[in-house]
């Protein structure tokens, strides 16, 4: 049963009818409210008015983060600063941050998708929630609170680190609910193994996890570590935060909040319409918000989209798992490699860890590919030779799987630095000119 009937079930004639009139009303806000949208439209030769149907989205310009950054701080905030209530913004590591203003009717949008959110993974108001998502501008730690008090909920906001603390919490506080990244759940798991705590045994039975490419084997082996059902999340700062589309039970693709945003895909090369089906940048438009709508923002996330009846009774569009960025893509060999396929052939391997790095190097003219990946305790402390064994039986299935040599070194456990937030799993370390 969804939280909201009226939207989550909505019959899709109905709810592509309610879409198109809010396309239109924010397609007029920004032309009014804010000079960067006037401007690219009048460039367009496009109107509001010559919105008339969803396929007619196809007409408006694409928004890009260069543009947010170049807007920075509030060149597209299309409300005064006075009605501004809440400011998120991304870390801005490369380059000037993403800022996300919100007005008070933002936030309860926002605090109602991620309610849905909570709803469709399993959380009930009775179970108490264990929050380490880290707090403060990044809009996971502030998005998942606000979910989970939407729904009633007892929330324990541990935020990002400190994981023997999370694992004591954990135990005291009774957590039935989850809230991290997928490679700190990893991390947490791990952990508790080391402190002899079987966290399988404790009363936690949903994870809600995102912010980070995983792929499906990553969610196998949190569930089998952890003795959950592990769900997803996802969202972006430049659309408000988590929350954009979510898991149901039927684990089978993530449901899109279609009421509050229009998703496309186009062909990342073209910028053209892709139809249902088809593999290709995610594309999304704002349909509700007021301080800060974006339209037809890239987000550079590769997936497909299809439109199914599914089991839990939704009517909302369904997003197929990430399959990789655009931004994330290396080329090696002239083979197009995205590191989630990396890490689903690694995680076939059982003398490994769920813990690795890419290293990308120079050798002549060409990338190179060095996987660094931990052996199992057992397996590392076996001696060269069976590491030398696991290395090739590594590097044989990558080949035969994705048809590339790669360089693999099996690693000591713990080699790797552990993650509290997102993981850092590709490292360039070619020199600044061939990046």
């Amino acid at each position: 049963m969804p939280w909201n009937d009226e939207f989550e079930c909505m019959p899709v004639e109905k709810l592509e009818q309610f879409k198109l009139e809010k396309l239109k009303e924010t397609v007029a806000w920004v032309a009014e409210k804010v000079p960067f949208y006037r401007k690219k439209f009048e460039e367009a030769g496009i109107r509001a008015e010559d919105i008339t149907s969803l396929e007619d989205a196809a007409k408006l310009p694409f928004t890009i983060k260069e543009d947010l950054r170049d807007e920075y701080p509030f060149g597209l905030c299309a409300v005064p600063l006075k009605d501004v209530v809440r400011v998120h913004a991304s870390s801005g590591t490369t380059g000037k941050p993403i800022t996300g203003p919100y007005t008070a009717d933002d936030l309860a949008q926002w605090t109602e998708c991620m309610v849905r959110n909570f709803y469709a993974a399993g959380a009930r108001p009775e179970d108490i929630v264990q929050n380490a998502y880290g707090h403060g501008l990044f809009t996971g730690g502030l998005g998942f609170h606000q979910g989970a008090t939407g729904l009633g909920c007892t929330v324990v906001p541990t935020s990002a680190g400190l994981t023997e603390r999370q694992i004591t919490l954990m135990k005291d506080f009774g957590a039935t609910v989850l809230c991290c990244t997928p490679s700190y759940a990893l991390t947490i798991a791990e952990r508790a193994e080391e402190l002899g705590t079987d966290i399988r045994s404790l009363p936690l039975k949903i994870g809600i996890f995102g912010a980070e490419p995983w792929s499906g084997p990553m969610r196998q082996e949190i569930e089998d570590r952890m003795g959950i059902k592990a769900m997803e999340a996802y969202g972006l700062t430049e659309l408000g935060g988590p929350g954009v589309a979510f898991d149901c039970e039927a684990q089978d693709g993530l449901h899109i909040n279609e009421d509050h945003y229009l998703a496309e895909i186009v062909d990342p090369q073209t910028l053209e319409p892709l139809p249902l089906g088809e593999k290709g940048e995610l594309v999304f438009t704002a349909l509700q918000r007021r301080a800060m709508p974006i339209i037809r923002y890239r987000t550079k996330d590769i997936t497909s989209l299809r439109r199914e009846p599914c089991a839990c009774g939704r009517t909302f569009l369904k997003m197929n798992k990430v399959f990789g960025r655009t931004d994330d893509m290396l080329i090696i060999s002239g083979v197009n490699v995205f590191p989630s396929q990396i890490e689903s052939l690694l995680l076939e391997i059982e003398e490994v860890e769920p813990q690795y790095r890419m290293l990308i190097r120079k050798k002549g003219y060409l990338d190179q590919l060095k996987i660094q990946v931990e052996g199992k305790t057992d397996v590392y402390a076996a001696g060269e030779k069976k590491r030398f064994e696991v290395e090739g039986k590594i590097a044989a299935h990558i080949r035969g799987s994705m048809g590339i040599s790669v360089e693999v070194e099996l690693v000591e456990p713990k080699f790797i630095a552990r993650s509290e937030g997102k993981a850092l799993r590709v490292v360039d370390e070619r020199p600044k000119q061939f990046r």
